[in-house]
């Protein structure tokens, strides 16, 4: 790496904690911490929104499933932009009718304060494990980085390091800050990415694009009748991608708590499916960076070239083949990708501390400045606890975007599966709902850990897209025949509702 790449990496690690402080202003109240006082605006939002969840697994593993493969992942996009309209109209509504800070206030309503922990510490333990693995994947280019200069740093000591940088604006600017933050990052590293292929262009032979269209580089639609194991067939990535989105900006603090701090529920529908829009643009640059990649080293086997983890494939052309100062462009793109995910997951996980489980186990009503002097402690527990996490992965041969994925739907279908249940099922009860979320999260570690499925004479796992759909329906049935034995009488949301009129 040259001077100018490391300076253009120290400058954005200095000045990105520095602008979230300046942009995120004084926090005043914990409404300012957690939802920025709902008066961000709704392009911020989206950018936010997709910052969040690009993490760096798009950045450096969406190349790798078109390297491998091809560029029928964007059916996933697909799926999820339907999965963002019935988010913005179905659930958004109730979000801001209750005047919520928390995704799982809602179920607090709905069912009452138990199911409301539960959501809570599920959401928590998730986040956990999934953002694991987008804060160790960050890792990955940073250690070549560092190796290319004869320094040879423990993984644990770059994944602190990235933290502590999140962590200072998330702590001093709250979710004003995190959006802000991640609206300049989320433009690096497209930045990066749009510079990455014209730099491509001008290095592949003339006729690359039909050499690869020929090579079947640029099939988006798999119309397989295998929809159970092949998780690219166009039913499995559109239903399973449509339900998987209702789940992670539906039901999911880490997004839900951005689409609160929008002005009102009009702005937050917009945010919301312009993010599904971009998105599947987005998606569809970084797959076009993968396939151009496989044929400027002639669809190599990563193996051959020495690396221990496919996920190396574009680190190590940025590394080795971009010019001075664009190599640092996109390790810095690669930073801020992962820090938009880390200072979001921050901000999301000490909220949902706060509101779903301390004001809970503490059973009175805390003054405003309690609560943003614990919020801000827990920022700080939680970037510890996610130290550790995200020390625990070692690389692996499955793209880590697939892995990350996977993780998240061992959960996403259960809590997806709860609002469903609150909303469609009125006989519903708290003991119902619980009952129903646990043994869900263990039907859904059955099949995934332990079923498998025999096609073609090869014997495979359910396809992860499956996973979330799984999960609502065993969610619907269980709690929907518990709720049998129940009187159809109002449940605590509408008693509740009833006090208010009255």
């Amino acid at each position: 790496m040259r001077a100018l790449d490391l300076a253009i990496i120290a400058i954005f690690l200095v000045g990105s904690p520095l602008l979230g402080v300046l942009l995120g202003g004084k926090q005043k109240s914990s409404t300012d911490y957690f939802v920025g006082s709902r008066q961000v605006p709704w392009w911020a939002v989206t950018f936010s929104v997709v910052a969040t969840e690009t993490s760096t697994l798009t950045v450096i593993s969406v190349p790798t499933v078109a390297y491998l493969g091809n560029v029928t992942y964007l059916q996933l996009a697909i799926g999820y932009l339907i999965g963002r309209v019935l988010v913005a109209f179905v659930l958004l509504p109730r979000y801001y009718a209750g005047d919520l800070v928390s995704a799982y206030g809602f179920l607090g309503k709905r069912f009452g304060k138990g199911m409301q922990g539960t959501a809570s510490v599920t959401f928590l333990v998730t986040r956990l494990l999934a953002d694991g693995v987008r804060l160790f994947a960050t890792a990955i280019p940073v250690k070549m980085v560092l190796a290319a200069l004869g320094l040879d740093v423990d993984y644990w000591v770059i994944i602190a390091a990235i933290a502590v940088v999140a962590v200072i604006y998330t702590y001093l600017g709250g979710i004003k800050a995190v959006i802000w933050v991640d609206v300049v990052q989320m433009g690096i590293y497209c930045l990066g990415a749009v510079a990455a292929v014209f730099f491509l262009a001008g290095k592949l032979p003339d006729g690359w694009f039909g050499s690869l269209g020929d090579e079947g580089k640029f099939q988006v639609f798999d119309f397989s009748s295998n929809v159970i194991t092949n998780q690219y067939a166009f039913i499995t990535a559109v239903v399973g991608g449509a339900l998987f989105a209702m789940a992670s900006h539906g039901s999911d603090q880490l997004m839900v708590q951005r689409l609160l701090a929008c002005k009102n529920v009009r702005d937050s529908q917009k945010a919301v499916i312009a993010s599904g829009v971009v998105v599947f643009f987005q998606f569809a640059l970084f797959l076009l960076v993968g396939a151009m990649l496989w044929s400027f080293y002639d669809g190599a086997d990563p193996a051959s070239m020495g690396l221990q983890s496919n996920d190396e494939l574009f680190p190590k052309f940025i590394v080795e083949q971009l010019p001075a100062g664009l190599s640092g462009l996109l390790i810095a793109g690669i930073l801020a990708a992962a820090m938009s995910t880390i200072s979001s997951s921050l901000n999301s996980l000490s909220t949902s501390t706060v509101s779903d489980i301390y004001q809970r186990i503490t059973k009175k009503e805390l003054p405003d400045a309690v609560v943003l002097k614990q919020a801000k402690l827990w920022t700080l527990i939680w970037a510890g606890v996610f130290v550790i996490f995200a020390s625990m992965f070692t690389s692996t041969d499955q793209p880590v975007v697939e892995v990350g994925l996977s993780i998240a739907s061992y959960t996403y279908g259960a809590l997806l599966g709860a609002f469903a249940l609150g909303i469609l099922v009125k006989r519903a009860r708290q003991a119902d709902a619980i009952i129903a979320f646990v043994a869900t999260i263990v039907v859904a570690a059955v099949f995934i850990l332990a079923v498998t499925f025999t096609v073609d004479g090869e014997e495979a796992g359910l396809a992860f897209p499956w996973y979330v759909p799984l999960g609502v329906v065993v969610t619907l049935v269980v709690g929907g025949l518990l709720s049998l034995r129940n009187p159809a009488e109002a449940g605590p949301d509408e008693v509740e509702q009833v006090k208010e009129t009255a």
